[in-house]
């Protein structure tokens, strides 16, 4: 029974400690040229395997750009092009995000988003496993690559791993006692 009760707890643990959260961009107002996006985004703490969802109108796009293309809302050259309303753009690495309207008036308006990511010890890295698309983005373009798809491919575990290992470890032990 002991045994049973460590197990249990060492799962609750991994399973805590691997949450994310899904963060809905502008809040209720959504991704939109009335919302104050500096704001909303002042208290947030943003971490490896959360996500940006983007609600919006067919007026508006989102486009991931580079600092110096945020600043100057240049929409020409991007990383990547959202615009089917509703898009979830999975934070996979530690670091500065941004994001601009593909309307390049409604971002000098505003209608843009920079973003940092924090990982556990400060350093940006990718996880093991990337997120794949979630149903209902719409990514068009993309410079992200492709993520592994064996546990541990790159030596690391991630959250996804740390969780499978706790199962195994529960099951392994309710059949020893």
């Amino acid at each position: 029974m002991e045994k049973f009760l460590l197990l249990s707890l060492l799962f609750s643990m991994a399973i805590i400690t691997c949450s994310a959260t899904t963060y809905t961009v502008g809040d209720s107002s959504g991704w939109d040229i009335s919302s104050d996006l500096e704001t909303w985004v002042a208290n947030k703490n943003f971490k490896i395997g959360d996500a940006l969802l983007f609600q919006y109108s067919s007026t508006y796009s989102v486009d991931e750009v580079t600092k110096g293309n945020f600043e100057t809302c240049n929409t020409t050259k991007v990383l990547a092009n959202y615009g089917n309303g509703n898009t979830t753009v999975p934070l996979t690495r530690g670091g500065d995000r941004y994001f601009v309207c593909g309307n390049k008036l409604f971002c000098l308006g505003g209608m843009k988003l920079h973003v940092h990511v924090d990982d556990d010890d400060g350093r940006s890295i990718s996880p093991a496993l990337a997120p794949k698309a979630v149903a209902g983005t719409d990514e068009r373009t993309s410079s992200l690559p492709e993520s592994p798809s064996a546990p541990f491919s790159n030596g690391v575990a991630n959250g996804a791993d740390i969780v499978y290992i706790a199962i195994a470890a529960i099951f392994y032990g309710m059949l020893q006692i």
